[in-house]
């Protein structure tokens, strides 16, 4: 296995764990018996434990290496979401929400500074490709879980499953992670202790953030979407989620060669034009195949603008490129995050198809501010340093 590809693993274990998770969140709600601002505030809860692990691990994982990050936040990430549907109250629960968002937290800074560094390596993009890899991780882990919803297959059960599966196929993956060197033009500086965005970074923050508050109200709330709206079995439901992330997984895997020809701009600009009138469909949708194409759509339009930002955010020299990322993380996946949980108050008040509509006015702010993209890859000068020991 090519060291990238290691990398690439990390994502699609962690999106395997989170996707049937996500993916059976009106089994939560049912368990607990809560409303969809109840559960709003849960995903909040999960959300605020993201927006710590992105804001204070940066310095711990630049000490920790790739490697030892890796196995600390996938296995914690699924773990904690392993544990949750044992819990007998919302109560215990909600711990276990912030421990799990911390570690999704950290496990977004080193996966995204890791592809950085390997694609100055290979002198060609990557980063879109890993972030597909989350998305085939999710659509397969979303497939599964809508046979086993239809199966009626326990969601402690299921999470057990997925808890086994990680653990042995990470340990095999994870142990020959190296770490990648620094960008040769990287900023020297040491990283801080907290990571906050500054004001040149805060475009690529929106331009992130679009995308991804599209993703959270899709893979969030899709499925609970086709049960109240259109009142479909459980596997139909599924489906939502599941063609959501096969169309942004094929978006994200094909799109590094066509970013390369066409440059950062014009694709985001094109994307998220797409994913606008992806909502549009959910949001007026009729009839259950209608919205499923929306959904469709909105997976498209959402594949490749994130990576897009993350690559511009760790290419930037004003602070190391782990800062930079961490920064623009701690914005997009609050969005991400803590996004969904909003909507849940405007569908509990408005009615779930308006909490689609809210969306699309963030991705035509996005529009607005896509001149942040740099046009071309950063140049690659000289020959990659050794890689330093783990530690």
């Amino acid at each position: 296995m090519k060291p990238h590809h290691r990398i690439f693993f990390i994502q699609f274990a962690v999106a395997l764990s989170v996707g049937a998770f996500l993916s059976r969140l009106p089994d939560i709600q049912l368990k607990f018996s809560l409303s969809e601002g109840e559960l709003g505030l849960l995903l909040a809860i999960m959300s605020l434990g993201v927006l710590c692990g992105l804001t204070f691990s940066a310095r711990l994982i630049e000490r920790l290496g790739a490697r030892t990050t890796a196995f600390v936040t996938v296995f914690g990430v699924t773990l904690f979401y392993a544990l949750i549907p044992w819990m007998p109250s919302v109560s215990l629960a909600m711990p276990l929400f912030f421990v799990a968002g911390i570690f999704a937290g950290a496990f977004e800074i080193n996966a995204n500074i890791e592809t950085d560094r390997h694609e100055a390596l290979l002198g060609y993009r990557i980063m879109s490709r890993a972030h597909g890899m989350w998305s085939l991780g999710f659509c397969i882990t979303a497939l599964v879980a809508a046979g086993m919803r239809q199966a009626a297959v326990s969601i402690e059960l299921h999470s057990f499953i997925v808890l086994v599966t990680v653990l042995i196929a990470g340990s095999i993956v994870f142990s020959g992670i190296e770490n990648a060197p620094r960008r040769h033009d990287a900023h020297p500086g040491d990283v801080p202790l907290v990571a906050f965005p500054t004001i040149g970074l805060l475009p690529l923050c929106l331009i992130g953030a679009a995308p991804l508050l599209a993703e959270g109200a899709s893979v969030d709330w899709s499925a609970i979407y086709m049960r109240d709206v259109f009142a479909v079995e459980p596997f139909v439901g599924g489906l939502s989620v599941a063609i959501f992330s096969s169309f942004i997984a094929i978006g994200r895997l094909g799109m590094d060669s066509v970013i390369d020809r066409f440059n950062p701009r014009p694709v985001a600009i094109t994307l998220l034009g797409i994913a606008a009138i992806g909502l549009v469909l959910v949001a007026t949708a009729a009839q259950p195949v209608v919205a499923l194409a929306g959904f469709g759509l909105t997976g498209i339009g959402c594949s490749s603008v994130y990576p897009l930002a993350i690559s511009a955010a760790a290419r930037r020299t004003d602070r190391p490129a782990s800062v930079s990322v961490a920064a623009l993380g701690q914005t997009t996946f609050l969005v991400f995050f803590a996004g969904p949980p909003l909507l849940g108050f405007v569908a509990e008040h408005f009615g779930i198809r308006f909490s689609y509509w809210v969306v699309v006015p963030v991705i035509a702010a996005a529009l607005l501010v896509t001149k942040a993209l740099i046009a071309a890859p950063a140049p690659i000068a000289g020959q990659p340093e050794p890689v330093q020991p783990h530690g």
